[in-house]
């Protein structure tokens, strides 16, 4: 259960936030609960989240270790103050010029450097109109995870059409698309990774659609953007 902020909250936003959360959700033991922050927020969660339940994202890094990358931040930063990763996010891939080769070296270094990987992917709209999902998400995974250890990744499929949107892929759609991705995973290494692979949609997940999502048999979690700004509402999410 991840919830990624976005360039959302100030130090005093994050702060209250925090001091309800951890509250609503220090009895969750059943999952995993993971914040992805913005890079100025990460020693504060560390520090605040320290001994609990909580761990603690980045949503993005470059794919070298430092140099002259102005307004960049690498895998060796971040590690200092989280575990996880945010990689391949739609909204990196559309607003950035993310292509599947540079969402592969990021993939590449972080794995290298020791963070667990959130790997997104998924479709547009008019992708899914044409009725190419399959063949979108396949070449997303296989370019994106090329040459790499399938260990400390999680995929998180998010169609583009439903990030931020108020649209949500209905479970039997998003369940679909899991199980081909199951499928994909068998395919490329072995049925054991394909079983044990988390694999968790995003997407604009809410508290009220979060259960017949996560009743799914091959969603094993979420990624909520918008609704993991309010402590109650990601706390509804995770008890669902």
């Amino acid at each position: 259960m991840a919830g990624n902020w976005k360039m959302n909250k100030t130090s005093e936003e994050a702060r209250s936030f925090l001091g309800d959360f951890k509250l609503f959700v220090k009895d969750a033991r059943d999952c995993d609960i993971v914040i992805c922050a913005p890079f100025t927020l990460l020693p504060l969660l560390k520090k605040e989240l320290e001994n609990t339940n909580i761990k603690v994202g980045a949503q993005n890094i470059f794919y070298e270790d430092s140099g002259a990358y102005t307004g960049e931040v690498s895998a060796l930063m971040v590690k200092e103050f989280c575990s996880y990763v945010i990689i391949g996010h739609s909204e990196r891939r559309k607003y950035f010029n993310e292509t599947n080769e540079i969402v592969n070296k990021k993939v590449k270094k972080a794995l290298e450097r020791g963070l667990k990987v959130i790997f997104c992917l998924g479709e547009t709209l008019e992708e899914r109109e044409k009725g190419i999902t399959k063949q979108i998400v396949e070449t997303q995974l296989r370019e994106g995870l090329s040459k790499t250890t399938i260990e400390n990744i999680v995929i998180a499929y998010e169609p583009v059409w439903a990030i931020g949107t108020g649209k949500t892929a209905t479970p039997a759609q998003a369940e679909e698309v899991h199980i081909f991705l199951r499928e994909l995973l068998r395919q490329l290494y072995n049925q054991e990774i394909a079983d044990s692979t988390r694999i968790i949609y995003g997407g604009s997940v809410n508290q009220e659609n979060a259960s017949a999502i996560l009743n799914m048999p091959n969603i094993d979690g979420c990624l909520p953007g918008g609704a993991s700004l309010e402590a109650s509402s990601f706390s509804n999410i995770i008890k669902s």
